[in-house]
């Protein structure tokens, strides 16, 4: 089955890139794997769980959950901290949901894929008076990359794990992604692994120990490709929708604003009429509440003399 990434182009390609959805869909691609590595066995039976809860639905853009046989799984993806809401409180939302649903024990894991900015407080619990809710927390740059190098489905987490020796550690991932046999697989874990080391390294360094990998014939390549494009366009939708608000917004106060004038004052020449369409929105707000005291076309020159970063 093919892995379907749904995150936009990576920086490694000149967009954005939504790395820690790149690993939800990993987990799930590979949940049985994931199980391994962070519960210490191979569950006998594993499922993924759909990430809308039935009690006030909510939809987690980077967040797994399995279900094995005596166990719940949440797993839980990122890059930046802090977060809103708080990390601590969601890790404890989605406690109680699931438990209520479930009915079955819970082990939570929040995955940090790079370290925080200096002096950023790596929470493991929740704690208010007596409400207390701890939850594990696995550092990337601390683990052993041994553990992500024999298993081909967490090769590309290998990228982020710990290391002084970068070069030395992605010559051997490059080595492992090239002796996964079936072609297809290959250029899946191949791109993701250079997705997600472009969380750490540039991409000139990465495509130096992947220049025999075709990126442009993978299918998540392509998909990561569709995605960007999409999200491209959703945000230029979303900026032309702001900036048509801000105009309309802005042009409407100019019309309020010289209509008052025109009562107070008279007609108003050409040339002060355009320094007056200018204005910025919280210009115009401060010329419609000045207006107030003007008496004659004098005060309104006066007002626009007196301020010079609005003058034609």
């Amino acid at each position: 089955m093919m892995l379907m990434i749904k995150c936009a182009l990576a920086k490694l390609f000149g967009y954005p890139v939504a790395f820690d959805n790149l690993c939800k869909l990993l987990s799930e691609q590979y949940p049985d794997r994931f199980a391994a590595w962070l519960l210490g066995e191979v569950p006998d039976s594993i499922r993924v769980l759909k990430t809308e809860l039935s009690i006030e639905p909510i939809r987690a853009d980077y967040v797994t959950f399995l279900e094995t046989q005596e166990r719940i799984l949440h797993l839980e993806f990122q890059t930046k901290l802090p977060a809103e809401p708080p990390l601590p409180l969601r890790m404890l939302d989605y406690w109680v949901r699931l438990y209520r649903r479930y009915r079955l024990p819970i082990t939570q894991v929040l995955v940090l894929l790079r370290p925080p900015s200096s002096g950023t407080v790596i929470e493991t619990r929740f704690q208010v008076e007596t409400t207390r809710h701890d939850y594990r927390v696995v550092r990337m740059w601390e683990q052993d990359p041994e553990i992500f190098l024999r298993d081909p489905a967490l090769l590309p987490l290998a990228t982020l794990a710990a290391t002084n020796q970068p070069e030395q550690l992605m010559s051997r991932i490059a080595e492992e992604v090239s002796k996964i046999e079936l072609s297809e697989r290959r250029q899946e874990i191949a791109t993701c692994t250079q997705v997600l080391a472009g969380l750490r390294f540039d991409k000139e360094f990465i495509r130096s120990f992947f220049r025999g990998e075709s990126m442009r014939e993978s299918v998540i390549y392509q998909e990561i490709l569709k995605e960007g494009l999409q999200e491209g366009r959703q945000r230029g939708l979303q900026q032309g929708l702001q900036e048509g608000l801000q105009q309309g917004l802005q042009q409407g106060k100019l019309s309020l604003t010289l209509r008052q004038l025109s009562r107070r004052v008279g007609e108003i020449p050409v040339e002060s009429k355009a320094q007056i369409q200018a204005l910025s929105l919280s210009q115009l707000e401060e010329l419609g509440e000045a207006l107030l005291d003007f008496s004659t076309l004098e005060d309104l020159m006066v007002w626009l003399r007196s301020h010079p970063s609005v003058q034609a």
